[in-house]
């Protein structure tokens, strides 16, 4: 890359022909060697672990023909931790490469098959062994052109930014003023981002303050990624830090399927994964389900202390949705990624995970045993509900009603039930820009300004009543302008609150 000084700031300036440094899923030579010799998988009453449709714990049925079942497998060495939020991950290298590894002597009895009877959809041997992408005709419909060069450094994106142009009025001849006023103003955002992104060591701290009230959809994957501390501050080793990264993601997807996999968890997510946001047609074509997948099964085996839990899977949505978004000019929401070059679908997958991780090790304790996170979350609701509204709470203790009965599910998936993906992502553009405690103790704080946004309705309810208007909320419709307005209301509560800490404590009361 060659650079060259332009107002004191370093332009980056983009060279064809570069080449890409993402690590691509290889695939077994299993499936061209039982094809030559007349191999084809046959449906048994044995269980078996399929996913939502296909996926690559198939590669057990080859073992299966010339192995005799066995009641254990290895247990996965978690050599290190990845909870440090440092973006230093060179610091760690040696010890990173070898945390996917299986234990040698060391078997775990396998996990209790699921039922036959359980509802799975059925093998089609006619699918790839590794299924991670596919293409229509070739075709690469909505594929941004240069795109090679975001999947080596995501801040090549910045100089592929395009402002529409201002549209003319068939009526007057030229635009409105209201009309120009919006360009300049996203043009101005733009810029204020690019000044902080495009430094050779981005101040994140001042990503954050712009972060907070949102930010630019052609910026938000590169800004996440660095908020969560995935990607480096410091522009010289982004290059190599992503590449290892990704690579060390698909080696470990190899070794968590081909040690043999717990059938328990692989049959939970293979019945989540289908019903993960079905009003969006992204999340229905194959290749997104293989790919989510694949983020869910390694994610719980390297976190044996909770495992998969239901939930997670709607947590991994808005990375996906996000990073997808960085490589396609098309509606992400409807887009098949099985169109993408597989070293493109790959790097989303890999991205996908760490910054899950990244999340998850935030509020993990909402996902070990008996969720202890989320009790201490609902408990503390209640107090602080007690405190900004009393009469609502009041009425709700009249009525019968238990906080853990409705606000569960907001702390365990985060209110992603409740508003739209569009509207999730906005608001995880603030939890990021809070920093470390934005999903657990800033979302408490906008869980309290949602539920005291509908006290009016809910006081004139009975205990039925107020049970089925908040497991429906009227918010689907909801714009980012609401969003916006129940992060300001949060943060005013979190403002008068937070250095009284007696409401965070778990009440008795």
């Amino acid at each position: 890359m060659s650079s060259k000084k332009l107002n004191g700031h370093q332009e980056m300036v983009q060279l064809v022909g570069r080449s890409t440094a993402a690590a691509t899923f290889l695939k077994s030579t299993v499936r061209q060697q039982q094809s030559a010799q007349g191999y084809r998988p046959v449906l048994s009453d044995d269980p078996k672990p399929y996913g939502a449709g296909f996926s690559h714990a198939d590669i057990l049925r080859a073992h299966s023909k010339s192995k005799p079942e066995s009641a254990f497998v290895p247990r996965f060495e978690r050599h290190i931790s990845y909870t440090d939020l440092d973006d230093d991950w060179d610091a760690s290298f040696d010890n990173d490469v070898m945390a996917l590894g299986p234990r040698s002597g060391s078997p775990i009895a396998r996990s209790p098959s699921p039922s036959p009877a359980a509802p799975v959809r059925p093998h089609s041997p006619r699918l790839d062994l590794y299924p991670t992408s596919r293409r229509n005709g070739g075709s690469t419909t909505g594929l941004k052109p240069h795109y090679d060069r975001i999947v080596k450094d995501p801040a090549n994106s910045l100089h592929m930014i395009y402002h529409p142009a201002v549209s003319s009025s068939s009526a007057v001849g030229s635009a409105s003023a209201a009309e120009i006023e919006l360009v300049n103003a996203r043009i101005s955002r733009i810029n204020k981002f690019k000044r902080v992104l495009q430094s050779s060591n981005v101040d994140v701290s001042a990503l954050r303050n712009l972060a907070w009230s949102g930010i630019p959809d052609e910026l938000r994957p590169m800004s996440w990624q660095l908020l969560l501390g995935y990607l480096p501050s410091n522009a010289d080793r982004r290059v190599s830090t992503l590449a290892r990264k990704r690579r060390e993601y698909a080696d470990g997807v190899k070794q968590a399927f081909g040690n043999g996999v717990d059938h328990a968890v692989w049959h939970q997510i293979n019945i989540d994964v289908p019903r993960t946001n079905p009003h969006l047609t992204l999340y229905s074509f194959e290749a997104t389900q293989r790919s989510l997948e694949r983020i869910l099964y390694v994610w719980a085996i390297r976190h044996p202390a909770s495992g998969y839990v239901q939930g997670i899977n709607d947590l991994v949505t808005p990375f996906f949705q996000v990073f997808l978004s960085a490589y396609i000019d098309a509606d992400v929401e409807s887009y098949d990624p099985g169109l993408l070059p597989r070293e493109v679908l790959d790097v989303v997958e890999a991205d996908s995970f760490w910054c899950l991780t990244k999340l998850l090790d935030g509020i993990q304790d909402n996902y070990i045993f008996a969720q202890p996170g989320i009790q201490r979350q609902v408990a503390a609701l209640k107090d602080l509900t007690q405190r900004i509204d009393a009469s609502l709470a009041r009425h709700l203790q009249a009525e019968n009603v238990e906080f853990i009965q409705f606000s569960f599910r907001w702390m365990n998936c985060l209110l992603m039930r409740e508003v739209s993906v569009k509207n999730t992502i906005r608001m995880w553009d603030t939890y990021m820009a809070e920093g470390q405690t934005g999903f657990s103790e800033f979302h408490l704080y906008v869980c309290a300004a949602f539920l005291v946004k509908w006290s009016a309705q809910i006081q004139t309810m009975d205990f039925q009543e107020i049970m089925m208007f908040l497991q429906s909320l009227p918010t689907q419709s909801w714009t980012e302008k609401d969003v916006e307005l129940l992060l300001s209301e949060a943060y005013m509560w979190q403002s008068l609150f937070k250095n009284a800490t007696a409401h965070l404590r778990a009440s008795g009361t």
